[in-house]
């Protein structure tokens, strides 16, 4: 659980308001009816549980810097379609099994379905992206647009430097290295992206959107590396995702490249053959082998102090950037959410 206190408790409720002023929302906007396993299947995670930490982003930026939960509400659903649309995809990648203490969608309903409906997913992102041109002019809402193809360009390209690390077997890699596909593949949509058009539609000043994106770099790489360390040691019940599901994927966290770096040369062969394997080829055993290994070498622990280092480093720059805004309830939500992501136990 999260720190016990006033700042974590407000943290909880503020993320969990959020949440469900977004989730409600983008539900009742999803169309009824229509093909057999599709429209039915774009509420599917969305109505699991979740943290709802972009969407309070979103409006938490937007409402420190002027704007209204009303104004920001249509960007926080966006953000929110365009999440669950990459919760999909990245779980049919990464060949994932549980998602939300439930079995993915392409486990349950096979790879097709799964990613029609997130194309499907993409799209009603995209038709919200397309309503703002009505509600905040054409300006803004081309603005909107720019934002969010600059979002997926840096995720997609993310996500092609860890599927490539895995497909080529790269092992000689460095913290830069993860740090760098972190910042795109994690930050810029999970911290960066919410927050640069919660202020955008505050303010609608384009030349404002940037002043949180060291804060947003900085948390969405301590949300990172804190959700590696949960995949090695969280409460399944409590995380939702499958126990050590990253050694099974042959992942490259910050936790395995410490090990790689510190390790014997029979371990490094060991684990660089494991690596080489397809997930289906991967055994029970080795698996085990390699976790306990990680634990021996305090891996976890390691990436867990970076992870605070970087928190605390975000909510120097929040203060920073927010200014006066800092003492309203937004701000101190925005900074008190710099000890929640590295605290939190799912």
């Amino acid at each position: 659980m999260p720190p016990t206190g006033a700042g974590q408790d407000h943290v909880t409720r503020t993320l969990a308001h959020y949440r469900t002023l977004t989730i409600d929302t983008l539900l009742a906007d999803v169309p009824t009816g229509g093909p057999r396993y599709l429209y039915d299947l774009v509420a599917e995670y969305p109505r699991r549980w979740g943290k709802g930490l972009r969407a309070a982003l979103c409006l938490a930026a937007c409402r420190a810097f002027g704007g209204t939960p009303a104004v920001g509400l249509n960007a926080a659903v966006t953000v929110e379609l365009f999440h669950n649309a990459f919760l999909i995809h990245d779980d049919i990648q990464d060949q994932s099994e549980q998602r939300r203490g439930a079995r993915t969608l392409h486990g349950e309903y096979g790879v097709g379905v799964a990613l029609n409906v997130g194309n499907m997913t993409n799209l009603l992102a995209l038709q919200r992206l397309a309503a703002n041109r009505q509600a905040l002019g054409s300006q803004v809402s081309w603005r909107l647009f720019e934002e969010t193809q600059l979002m997926l360009r840096h995720s997609v390209e993310g996500q092609a430097i860890e599927v490539g690390w895995i497909r080529d077997n790269v092992c000689d890699l460095d913290a830069d290295d993860y740090y760098r596909m972190c910042l795109k593949k994690t930050s810029w949509y999970t911290c960066i992206y919410p927050c640069r058009t919660g202020i955008l539609v505050a303010t609608g000043r384009p030349d404002a959107v940037d002043v949180l994106d060291r804060y947003g770099w900085y948390l969405g790489a301590a949300f990172q590396i804190q959700d590696d360390a949960l995949n090695l040691v969280g409460d399944y019940a409590r995380y939702g995702k499958e126990i050590a599901g990253d050694l099974w994927e042959g992942k490259r966290t910050l936790i395995l490249i410490d090990f790689l770096r510190r390790c014997t040369g029979q371990e490094r062969e060991r684990l660089v053959s494991f690596l080489g394997r397809t997930r289906a080829e991967r055994t029970a055993s080795e698996v085990r082998w390699l976790h306990r290994r990680l634990l021996a070498y305090d891996c976890v622990e390691s990436a867990r102090c970076s992870a605070r280092e970087l928190a605390a480093a975000a909510r120097a720059e929040g203060e920073r950037a927010l200014g006066p805004a800092a003492d309203t309830e937004d701000g101190r939500f925005l900074l008190d959410l710099t000890d929640y992501v590295v605290e939190r136990s799912r």
